[in-house]
């Protein structure tokens, strides 16, 4: 059975970033700064990890206030958060990985969803529901780049969103592969920059993000 949610490649190439910001938001009042920071940067795409207990309301936050903010959730790992992620007002979901729960949940769900895939049966399985675009998690430990260059070769229609133990200094090499269409990261929001309100600095690391990518 294939998957009745919206693509989420074709989601994403409707304003394709070369970085979406995985952010983990602890205090609500940060929300919104940190999301008009990273727009104004260039970064529309933000993630908001369900692993606090102020998600899905700094998802309803940055919605209100940031209308730019294309606004998602990640971190989904049971059914129900679908549902509650689009009452919240996301706009999309991503999960570390997939399972059987999972994969029904999004083809109920009307979020486009970014599965998670750590092995090339899990890619397979995932294109066989019809998924162009997978999550690459936890990246590094997946073989990274690596990874990648090898499965282009027997599955060359399956994109990729690498995340996890991904820096700035490596992001420009994940981008200069063909099968990459950006990558995942919480170095633009580190907990120090984000406890000492450093806004600035926030957007600078987003207009820099902005620039990794030649094929932009």
């Amino acid at each position: 059975m294939h998957h009745e949610t919206p693509d989420f490649l074709e989601f994403f190439e409707q304003a394709p970033v070369p970085v979406i910001p995985v952010l983990v938001i602890e205090h609500l009042n940060d929300a919104v700064p940190i999301a008009k920071a990273l727009v104004a940067g260039g970064l529309r795409i933000l993630e908001i990890t369900l692993r606090t207990p102020n998600a899905l309301a700094a998802v309803s936050l940055i919605r209100a206030a940031v209308p730019a903010a294309i606004v998602g959730v990640g971190s989904v790992i049971d059914a129900k958060q679908f549902s509650a992620a689009a009452d919240a007002g996301a706009l999309f979901s991503v999960s570390p990985g997939m399972t059987a729960k999972l994969l029904a949940g999004a083809a109920m769900s009307r979020l486009p969803w970014l599965p998670g895939a750590q092995t090339v049966s899990e890619v397979l399985a995932l294109r066989e529901q019809g998924y162009r675009m997978v999550k690459l998690f936890p990246s590094h430990s997946a073989g990274g780049i690596n990874f990648l260059r090898a499965i282009m070769g027997p599955v060359p229609d399956m994109k990729f969103c690498p995340t996890g133990g991904i820096s700035a200094t490596v992001a420009r090499d994940y981008l200069a592969l063909p099968n990459v269409m950006c990558v995942g990261g919480s170095w633009l929001t580190t907990p120090s920059v984000i406890a000492e309100r450093r806004w600035d600095e926030i957007e600078a690391l987003a207009r820099e993000a902005n620039f990794l990518a030649g094929k932009r």
